[in-house]
């Protein structure tokens, strides 16, 4: 099966240095993609304008999900695709479009169940709607033989790209016009939250969302949070008036302070822009949409695996997304030296995304010395970081201690951007309070960043919500309230870290095949359990617990009541379907 992607280039003496290293110009506008088991082209071929409504009809039916448009093989029973704009008409008054009516595959002789044929899946599918990226090149190995198990393309679909698709409204995407047909709605962390919220078990178990929970299983609201909001309420000066544009002035001062220490020269120097946002999500959407108007590198290389949605958000602001090896599945650890490996080949100019503490999904972080290696490679190669702090104080209990990755690249006297969030650390999840700062390498640089910083937060949303960062100001600029927080911040913390020991020790109890240090030695929220797809679906299915397709746990939903039902799962699934 060949795969092919439109281009802008029709004779091969256009191309220049500008040739792309992922295959040859094969005719006009067409360039043979290296790859062997996906088939796709530009269907939109840059000429029926942004507003992209795209269609896929299979045998008049629309294909809602990307299984539904997973085309099985058939070679008597004809498909044809249609791919349409009906909001721009050709010159003969028809909406522009495109019609595809794929051949026949050669069908495979092995019985469906052949492991080769397990292997070799994708061949039973005309079309196999995945979004492209280099990392999946051969993602199920190049041969059959070499296959490590668990490693097909649906398993790589799943873990990298799972997503639902409403066909609608879209805007193409500059460097995978294929995706201009899906408006990515839904991951697979919500379809795992619909199906435990629809199950009527009264003992099923949810962790799967990324949430806090109490011992009971309740959600936490702090003291301190209560009493600021009570001291606000109080507050008769207080008003519901709009913010600036960049937010709440001392929320913005407190929290820049709160991630870069109180000895910041950065901050001295009067060289950071630090603007409220709407929580991590916002601020990173904030900071893509500037990177994609400002920096002259359009590609952002994000972790293998990450958060979910980091890949759309980038994506949907313009940028190109790639990635670079973090997770060693062998070792259930950190793949320090591809993720060397890796960020060393990234072009000049590339942003790279680094979660500062508790990686989401794996709870795996550097080393203080790895993070030192890490920053070095990021410098010489002239990279911009791009922070994400969503936890900060949340893995370790020390709000310090959980800044000191960010704060060795920020003391260099180099470029960064920081995604803040008071979500979690905070339990202020609903009211959407976080912060975008950018260090910048002068007074003058920063005050001009300022301006074009603005320039993308007004279209957008205007004036971020006033409450939230009145709550987190009146916390932080009061000893006695700061106090306390970090008090509570340390019982979570320290909660999470007491149910890893305990489920690690339940699964040693059980005599559960294999080597759970992984569970004690990560960090976080998460766990990355090494559980795949099928044991998880089981689990659901059996006892009623959900986590992700991946094999993620939330820890901080975990209590010990639940983490013998969790356990005797998970020995279940293990010793079962191994």
């Amino acid at each position: 099966m060949l795969m092919v992607k439109g281009t802008p280039y029709e004779n091969v003496n256009d191309l220049g240095d500008k040739e792309d290293d992922s295959g040859p110009l094969i005719s006009e506008n067409v360039t043979g993609v290296v790859h062997d088991h996906l088939i796709t082209f530009d269907l939109d071929m840059g000429i029926d304008g942004p507003m992209n409504n795209s269609f896929v009809k299979v045998k008049k039916c629309v294909a809602k999900t990307e299984k539904d448009a997973q085309i099985k093989l058939s070679l008597y029973d004809p498909y044809e695709f249609h791919i349409v704009n009906p909001n721009r008409k050709s010159r003969s008054g028809n909406p522009t479009g495109y019609r595809i009516i794929p051949g026949g595959n050669a069908v495979s002789l092995l019985d469906h169940d052949d492991p080769p044929q397990i292997r070799g899946a994708f061949s039973n599918n005309q079309i196999w709607v995945t979004r492209y990226n280099r990392s999946e090149q051969f993602a199920g190995g190049v041969l059959a033989y070499q296959s490590h198990g668990d490693d097909t393309l649906q398993v790589w679909s799943d873990r990298h790209f799972v997503m639902s698709s409403i066909l609608s409204n879209v805007l193409p995407a500059p460097e995978d016009p294929f995706l201009s047909a899906f408006n990515l709605l839904c991951m697979v962390t919500k379809q795992v939250i619909f199906a435990c919220r629809d199950d009527p078990c009264p003992v099923k178990l949810n962790l799967s969302a990324g949430a806090y929970r109490t011992e009971e299983g309740k959600p936490l609201v702090l003291e301190v949070v209560r009493k600021a909001e009570q001291q606000l309420a109080n507050d008769l000066s207080c008003d519901k008036g709009y913010l600036s544009i960049d937010g709440l002035a001392d929320f913005n001062k407190l929290s820049a302070k709160l991630i870069l220490g109180d000895d910041s020269h950065a901050v001295d120097e009067n060289r950071v822009v630090t603007i409220q946002c709407l929580s991590g999500t916002g601020s990173l959407r904030v900071g893509a949409e500037f990177l994609a108007k400002h920096h002259q590198q359009r590609v952002v290389f994000v972790p293998n695996p990450t958060w979910g949605n980091h890949p759309f958000i980038f994506t949907l602001a313009g940028l190109s997304v790639e990635y670079f090896r973090y997770y060693d599945p062998q070792t259930r650890g950190l793949d320090f030296e591809g993720m060397l490996e890796d960020l060393g080949a990234a072009p000049p100019g590339a942003i790279v995304v680094l979660q500062s503490c508790a990686h989401n999904p794996t709870g795996i972080d550097p080393t203080l010395e790895q993070w030192e290696k890490i920053r070095q490679i990021v410098r010489s190669k002239g990279l911009l970081p791009f922070f994400d702090n969503a936890y900060q104080g949340f893995a370790s209990g020390n709000l310090d201690s959980d800044a000191q990755s960010v704060r060795m690249f920020v003391a260099d006297g180099g470029e960064c951007l920081i995604a803040q969030s008071f979500a979690k650390n905070m339990g202020l999840y609903g009211e959407r309070i976080g912060a975008l700062t950018i260090v910048c390498t002068s007074q003058d640089v920063a005050r001009k960043i300022h301006s074009q910083v603005l320039l993308v937060v007004r279209p957008m949303y205007l004036s971020p919500p006033i409450h939230g960062a009145s709550i987190v100001t009146t916390i932080l600029k009061n000893s006695d309230m700061y106090k306390d927080w970090t008090i509570e911040l340390k019982g979570m913390a320290d909660r999470i870290i007491s149910m890893r020991q305990q489920l690690y020790e339940a699964i040693q109890a059980r005599g559960t095949p294999g080597d759970w240090s992984h569970i004690i030695k990560q960090i976080g929220m998460f766990s990355f359990t090494g559980l795949n797809e099928k044991q998880v679906r089981w689990m659901a299915k059996e006892y009623h617990i959900y986590i992700t397709y991946d094999g993620r746990i939330s820890i901080a939903s975990l209590s010990s009541k639940t983490v013998p039902q969790l356990a005797d799962a998970i020995h279940a699934a293990v010793t079962r379907l191994a």
